[in-house]
């Protein structure tokens, strides 16, 4: 296995209000479409670091990182990855990089199995069942 493919990956968990941020992949892995901002960390980089970069380049949004939710090597991908909570500081979320996001969408938590169907990471659930139905 090669580096590159070794590299972990860090996920922004990004609430505003009562929704929470997903992109929709240009390329699906597999069943994942819908997912977090998220990107490989660069050897320079902290995971909160990834995470606020790649929502960035993804969605143009800039956010700050709160706390660690998490991590785990992803059962659909094989990939390490880290949750990074975030809150938003500032623009509006597009699609900021069309060659890698097809879409993006600010879900409420009912709507999240419409968009990730096998669930989420238990963490990752836990937090989003306090942070928009609190």
């Amino acid at each position: 296995m090669t580096v590159e493919a070794q590299r972990a990956v860090a996920a922004a968990v990004v609430v505003r209000g009562e929704r929470v941020l997903l992109v929709r992949r240009r390329v699906a892995e597999g069943a994942l479409s819908w997912q977090f901002p998220a990107g490989k960390i660069e050897s320079e980089e902290t995971p909160e670091e990834a995470a606020a970069r790649e929502t960035e380049e993804e969605t143009g949004l800039l956010v700050v990182p709160q706390s660690v939710l998490g991590q785990r090597v992803h059962p659909m991908t094989g990939r390490e990855i880290h949750y990074i909570a975030c809150r938003p500081a500032g623009g509006q979320a597009v699609v900021a990089s069309a060659d890698e996001v097809a879409g993006l969408a600010w879900a409420t938590h009912g709507e999240i199995p419409q968009y990730v169907p096998y669930g989420l990471f238990g963490p990752v659930q836990n937090y989003l069942d306090e942070a928009l139905l609190s």
